[in-house]
């Protein structure tokens, strides 16, 4: 459990249902007074089942947000802005999810090798143990031709990081070395639509303790 402190919103906790420390730094970054808690939710079994109702990429997205919330939002009562969030990448039709190891991860760097691919990015936000709000972001990203050498000694360079995210790729790092061009919101593209869970927070209260005014 990991507690930030700078921003409040009066008589409420603000919780991230993340395990995410990109999460946690963008969130931090932002003033916000958190407590990071990682939501146990079964990821893998969810996509399948979801995959298997042809449920659409932009709804699990949804869904696998939504559920890292409520999963937190049981635990409390009264006084709680819970926070979940989840990302979804998306290729010629196919989900790619986290790699299992470095032989997974060079597959999935070569698979989207010169093609471009979608980033579904929900938040979801409960209050008081009822969901209240949701966004989604779609960021658009194109990645160029790799070579089978460059992937090896690209996936050398960043070791056990490219297991953290779908795609295998680290792009507030090295990961940028990858891509060519990357159209829409840069946080969502790390993980989080956080402009607009920003203004949702203003409008709902946010105190900023003497910092910058909430308006």
């Amino acid at each position: 459990r990991i507690a930030m402190d700078l921003f409040t919103i009066p008589d409420y906790r603000v919780i991230l249902a993340s395990a995410s420390q990109t999460r946690v730094t963008m969130l931090a970054s932002a003033g916000i007074a958190f407590t990071a808690e990682p939501a146990a939710i079964n990821e893998a079994a969810i996509k399948h089942a979801a995959r298997a109702e042809n449920i659409e990429p932009l709804d699990i997205a949804i869904l696998l947000a939504e559920m890292k919330a409520a999963a937190i939002a049981q635990q409390y009562g009264q006084g709680h802005f819970i926070i979940g969030s989840d990302q979804i990448l998306v290729c010629d039709g196919e989900i790619i999810s986290k790699p299992k190891n470095a032989t997974e991860a060079g597959e999935q760097l070569a698979f989207l090798s010169g093609k471009t691919h979608q980033l579904i990015t929900a938040v979801v936000v409960f209050r008081d143990g009822v969901r209240i709000w949701h966004h989604v972001e779609t960021p658009i990203l194109q990645m160029r031709r790799l070579a089978p050498d460059f992937i090896d000694s690209y996936l050398a360079a960043i070791g056990e990081a490219a297991l953290f995210s779908p795609g295998s790729y680290q792009i507030e790092a090295l990961g940028a070395h990858l891509f060519t061009k990357i159209s829409g919101c840069h946080y969502a593209v790390l993980g989080m639509p956080l402009l607009d869970l920003l203004a949702f927070l203003r409008e709902h209260g946010l105190a900023p303790n003497g910092a910058i005014k909430a308006g």
